[in-house]
């Protein structure tokens, strides 16, 4: 029995000598001294009085009586099982580091990361809340029996008025404020109950119940269920609603975790102590359920749920108990949920919200959290009735267990080389049992209450995310995530895939990403689904350096992606040469099966590149140079774009080496020209708006070979069909008109090319405008030219520059409805409005000269023939990646 001298009540709420509440998360204003607690006082105490609460005195007649001895023990059982395991995690958890402040709200949150952690905790801490409430409203109840003007029996001290009102006030005195019997020497005797309403609620039933002492007969009738109305709610009782109360009772095993902050030794304390005190309650309930079924009738047991007092030696004695039990469970409860909200305002999950939660006196007390948890408790008695509440608390203790046990879970399946707790006595099959039985056990007690608690907790975890937590806690789902995804990659096979599956799988070369962005978005949407790298080339020599250069700038490059909105992985290298270090990561990126299979750079010219950081909302950040939290701001961990005139890293002979280098590799190859000038609502995460049409050209034909045939047949044409394709599956790009300009000779007929071309669009399931052109439009000249390579090896300065021209001129004109077959025509909208613009330009990139002194020379043909057609991709693929089959 508690009184005012008992180790649990020196440290509940005043706190001035016994607590020492970590301020800090690591043992308060004292640190490690401050720790005082041994394990008998600190954790086996306080869960015993916690997990006996109200639910001995009070209740025990109210489980016997409805469900009966057999259904009694079966959920006994059923409530230990699942106590059991969750201890056993706890055991695990506890003895694998260092346990500070918020016991289980630490466990969980230090494993499973903020978002869950912060989550389940709040929800553990409103399920001590609700506890204490209970508590409170069991004490009512027992005192309301003795001194109330509706009491049972014939006490002459019935003086204190009743009803909901009154109640909410009494528990309102007792909040503010804040085992037994014998069986045996008492010989039979007849207990008079008060009348309760018949089973109609037309009148008062006298009702008599009887203590028969031991009798085989009584026990014999209460063998078996006997489920009636509860008289204290009306509502009908079933085994889940029974569970619900007698769970409520035994969730206190978390008592001792949660004074993990005062304890001497957490990692020894809290599994011995709390096993120590399952053992010991569990051994009391089973006795307790005996006496009463072979001592108590029926009725006795079910409309007298104080029957203890009638039946003892010295009823003041049990009133003792019932109220001393009370008031510590209601404590503990309190002090138990201010030290989880003290944690969690520490750790800064919620913000301002909980930020006076951070209070403490001089002795260490979180007086604040206490408050808070004050006004909590003070609004959950305004439920009134203590099996109303019992339902909401059960479902919100099991989701803390079953939390317990899925971080113990997570961690024995991550694998994880420090994951050795000295307690062994788990594995993850009794983590897993766990979590399965607390899930099950919550919707059979209650499925609105099991389904509005997990909603709940899915709702503070998407805030918690939308907020970010602190990224130094370590998240076992990284872990997990390493593990599953190194099994899978090992399990994906190159040597079983298949073109149905190809999907593109990026790397892009980029030079200072400040004036790459439209194109660090445009690949992201390019991707489908596939790897996306981001690769950047430091030049240098680490034989020359005294350390590796790249790795500090890793941190850059990742937040960068972040900011960027886009998925991609990072990888940099260190090389004497840009067209080196494109090798290396053209060969090392990528792990297994997942390895880029194309190559994106951004287009060789002399256009001043852009600051895109300085019109990017994404990348505003403030004058100072410095981010939230302190950390330097993006913008200055990247230097300025290039000057116009400054020497640059890649010569264009390093430039078309790279292409030629990445052609040879087997890896397809795109060039990204003008990509700053794309609509921004193509760019954007969304869809894109309706209010600009736009077109997306494709130009399916070697310019540079135009003797070639109708390139849309070859591979490299299939690839830009392909990529075109890709691009309008993104919402962003919905709206946009995929078009594909179909050329033909001078001695082709129209409408035969066409319909080859439609036929081969619908085996691919590519919905697309086909617009043809004449040849002699195009490139200038009818003239057929020499096999592939020649065009750029055999013709000499101006003529070939001249007509490389004319072919632009005239793709240009084609884009804008001017070259279309029949002859200059007005523009597509027609009556004077204005057509659809072309957003994006896919054309057929030749392969570079087999001679590298024609490089430079190449690359200005590029140039001339992209240069006015705004937002350009010259790709050229080397890889099928279409299919007609099933």
């Amino acid at each position: 029995m508690a009184n005012e001298n008992s180790p649990l009540l020196a440290y509940q709420l005043l706190g001035e000598e016994g607590v020492a509440f970590p301020a800090n998360g690591a043992g308060g204003p004292g640190g490690a001294s401050a720790r005082k607690l041994s394990t008998f006082l600190g954790v086996v105490v306080p869960t015993v009085l916690s997990m006996f609460s109200i639910v001995v005195f009070l209740r025990i007649g109210f489980v016997v009586g409805h469900a009966g001895l057999l259904q009694a023990l079966a959920m006994l059982l059923v409530a230990y099982f699942i106590l059991a395991l969750t201890v056993l995690s706890v055991c695990a958890i506890a003895t694998n580091g260092a346990v500070r402040g918020g016991g289980a709200y630490f466990m969980i949150s230090r494993t499973l990361g903020p978002e869950v952690g912060g989550s389940i905790g709040l929800m553990f801490y409103l399920a001590n809340v609700c506890g204490c409430a209970v508590s409170l409203l069991g004490l009512v109840e027992a005192v309301l029996d003795v001194f109330g003007t509706d009491a049972t029996g014939s006490s002459g001290l019935r003086v204190l008025p009743q009803g909901y009102g009154w109640s909410l006030l009494y528990g309102s005195l007792l909040l503010g404020l804040v085992v037994l019997v014998s069986f045996v020497a008492v010989g039979p005797r007849i207990i008079h109950l008060t009348p309760r309403p018949g089973s109609n609620g037309s009148s008062l039933l006298p009702q008599v119940g009887h203590f028969t002492g031991f009798n085989s007969s009584t026990l014999k009738a209460n063998l078996g269920a006997g489920y009636s109305k509860d008289y204290t709610t009306g509502a009908m009782m079933t085994f889940a609603s029974v569970f619900a109360v007698l769970f409520n009772g035994c969730t206190g095993i978390m008592a001792g975790a949660n004074m993990s902050g005062e304890l001497k030794d957490p990692s020894r304390a809290i599994p011995l102590g709390t096993i120590v005190a399952v053992a010991y309650t569990f051994f009391i309930y089973i006795l307790l359920f005996f006496l009463s079924s072979f001592t108590c009738d029926r009725t006795l047991l079910q409309e007298d749920y104080g029957f203890f007092r009638a039946i003892s030696v010295w009823p003041p004695l049990v009133l003792i108990g019932i109220y001393a039990t009370s008031l510590s469970a209601s404590m503990s409860s309190l002090i138990g949920a201010s030290r989880i909200l003290h944690a969690l305002a520490q750790d800064d999950l919620f913000g301002m919200i909980l930020a006076p939660a951070k209070v403490v006196s001089r002795g260490g007390n979180p007086w604040g959290a206490v408050l808070y948890s004050w006004v909590l408790v003070q609004l959950v008695l305004l439920a009134g009735k203590l099996n109303t509440l019992a339902a909401v608390v059960t479902v919100f203790y099991l989701v803390a267990y079953a939390a317990v046990d899925l971080s113990c879970l997570s961690l024995e399946w991550a694998s994880a080389p420090n994951f050795r707790p000295t307690f062994s006595l788990f594995s993850w099959h009794t983590c897993l049992l766990g979590v399965a039985s607390c899930l099950l056990m919550m919707f059979l007690i209650s499925p609105g209450a099991a389904g509005g608690s997990l909603l709940l907790m899915g709702l503070l975890s998407a805030l918690l995310t939308a907020r970010g937590g602190p990224s130094s806690w370590g998240y076992v789902s990284q872990a997990l995530l390493f593990h599953q995804v190194r099994k899978y990659l090992l399990r994906l096979d190159v040597r079983k895939e298949h073109v149905k599956f190809w999907r593109p799988q990026l790397l892009l070369l980029v030079g200072n990403p400040r004036g790459a962005l439209p194109l660090l978005r445009l690949a992201n949407q390019l991707k489908k689904g596939g790897l996306y790298v981001l690769g950047h080339v430091t030049l240098g020599d680490l034989d020359c350096l005294p350390s590796d250069p790249v790795q500090p700038q890793y941190g850059a490059w990742l937040s960068l992606v972040d900011r960027a909105q886009v998925k991609a992985f990072v990888d940099l290298t260190l090389s004497p040469s840009v067209r080196q270090g494109a090798q290396h990561l053209l060969r090392i990126s990528g792990l297994g099966g997942m390895k880029p299979n194309t190559l994106v750079l951004g287009f060789y010219d002399d256009t001043p590149p852009q600051d895109h950081f300085l019109t990017d909302p994404a990348f505003s950040e403030p004058a100072e140079g410095t981010q939230e939290g302190g950390s330097p701001a993006l913008s200055t961990l990247f230097p300025p774009p290039r000057a116009p005139g400054s020497p640059r890293a890649l010569s264009p002979q390093d430039y078309v080496a790279t292409v030629a280098d990445a052609l040879k590799m087997n890896k397809n190859v795109v060039l990204a020209r003008a990509c700053g000038a794309l609509p921004p609502e193509r760019l954007s995460r969304g869809s894109g708006g309706t209010s600009h049409l736009h077109h997306v050209d494709v130009w399916p034909l070697n310019l540079l070979r135009p003797r070639g045939g109708p390139g849309y047949v070859d591979v490299c044409g299939l690839f830009l069909l392909q990529m075109a394709t890709i691009l309008g599956m993104v919402p962003a790009w919905h709206s946009a008109r995929l078009r594909i300009f179909l050329c033909l000779g001078p001695r082709e007929a129209p409408g035969a090319a066409e319909g080859r071309l439609r036929a081969l669009l619908s085996q691919l399931r590519i919905r697309a405008k086909v617009q043809e052109v004449m040849w002699g439009d195009v490139a200038g000249s009818g003239e057929p030219e020499e096999e592939e390579g020649d065009f750029v090896n055999s013709r000499r300065g101006d003529e070939e520059a001249e007509a490389l021209a004319c072919s632009a001129n005239a793709l240009v004109q084609a884009q804008q409805g001017r070259g279309r077959r029949g002859g200059p025509g007005a523009p597509e909208g027609g009556d004077g409005e204005e057509g659809p613009t072309t957003a994006l330009t896919f054309l057929y990139l030749p392969r570079p000269p087999a001679d590298p002194a024609r490089y430079p020379h190449y690359l200005a043909l590029l140039d001339i023939l992209s240069r006015d057609l705004g937002p350009t991709l010259l790709i050229h693929g080397v890889t099928p990646v279409t299919c007609t089959d099933l």
